[in-house]
């Protein structure tokens, strides 16, 4: 009787932790993924923050942080055939709209990958051990601790006149 009486709360308080815990797993991708947000993060598409916070929120949930004038969201899914597991996309804090996402590879990889996929050069900035990388649209490749994060970045449009 007494163990009967433990399992209900028990299992209530299992329920409620996986509630905390499941939300920051990363959801599966939906089709779409791969030429919405690869086509942004190459700069080859119109970029507009809430159309894109809209897209990542009906797709994976709610951000799970908002840090650095950005939302993050988890995301499990794949660009040019190397995985990804967070994207980006700008708060209206900044001048500038952008959308970006970490890929679990190096810079070096990621633009192999990209440039066989897409076939989008980015060009390393300079000589040094870290370089940026930029391809002529305007996206960048910059390094992320040991993982890369690729990222557009345009200034927002004037208002309309009125």
């Amino acid at each position: 009787m007494a163990v009967k009486a433990l399992a209900a709360p028990l299992a209530a308080a299992v329920a409620a932790l996986a509630a905390c815990i499941l939300p920051l797993q990363a959801q599966a991708a939906p089709s779409t993924f791969s030429p919405v947000i690869g086509s942004a993060l190459l700069c080859r598409s119109h970029l507009d923050n809430a159309h894109f916070h809209s897209y990542l929120t009906s797709a994976f949930g709610p951000s799970y942080k908002h840090e650095g004038g950005a939302y993050w969201f988890k995301a499990s899914g794949t660009l040019w055939g190397t995985p990804v597991s967070d994207i980006l996309v700008s708060d209206d804090t900044s001048e500038l709209v952008f959308v970006g996402a970490v890929a679990e590879t190096t810079p070096d990889k990621l633009e192999q990958a990209i440039r066989g996929a897409a076939g989008v050069r980015h060009k390393p900035a300079d000589s040094s051990a870290f370089p940026v990388r930029q391809s002529v649209p305007g996206s960048k490749i910059v390094y992320f601790n040991d993982k890369s994060k690729i990222y557009c970045a345009r200034y927002k449009p004037l208002p309309a006149a009125r």
